[in-house]
């Protein structure tokens, strides 16, 4: 999956779909798209758009995580995790950078 696909799945196809698997490439080239939005808008200072566009944001922020950990055959529950200063984070990128699992109860390995 390229950097456009993956933005489209995310914020097209699957804005609120927390059911379901994530591949790595989606979780990781949105993640990237969402980084790269904000530092530009943070560099543009419009804090009107900056707050509109991180509300938009949210659920599909959330969404691929929980997806993403779906296929790593974990709970969505576990992006609770992110509430543990530091340690919560880092825990959660060392479960999203991990492989896909086979085929489980969330789905079929894409």
């Amino acid at each position: 999956m390229n950097f456009q696909q993956a933005v489209m799945t995310v914020l097209k196809d699957k804005y609120a779909d927390f059911n379901g698997r994530a591949t790595r490439s989606e979780y990781w080239w949105y993640t990237l798209f969402a980084f790269v939005l904000g530092i530009v808008l943070g560099i543009l200072n419009i804090k009107i758009l900056t707050g509109l566009v991180g509300l938009a944001l949210l659920v599909p922020n959330i969404a691929v995580g929980v997806r993403r950990l779906h296929d790593t055959g974990r709970s969505g529950w576990m992006l609770l995790l992110a509430l543990i200063p530091l340690i919560g984070s880092l825990v959660l990128i060392y479960f999203f950078v991990q492989e896909s699992k086979e085929d489980n109860q969330y789905g079929p390995r894409q």
